[in-house]
């Protein structure tokens, strides 16, 4: 099946969890990212119980800190 992730599509195999999805596309320091499905925020809680289905946009994002003005 076909998912977009971070706009490139990916070929996965079947339904997946966000996590194996997140294994699969090789997501590097997965314990750091937050996921949007289908421009839903996905809780890390529900990572392993919500399903990546045909077609699904999924993005990876990272939250970053920034310095203050000195």
């Amino acid at each position: 099946m076909t998912v977009t992730t971070n706009g490139k599509k990916i070929e996965v195999s079947g339904e997946i969890s966000v996590s194996k999805l997140l294994e699969e596309a090789k997501v590097e320091m997965p314990e750091y990212v937050s996921v949007q499905l289908n421009d839903e925020m996905i809780l890390r809680a529900n990572f392993d119980t919500t399903l990546v289905k045909e077609g699904a946009v999924v993005e990876f994002l990272y939250y970053m800190g920034g310095g203050g003005r000195c």
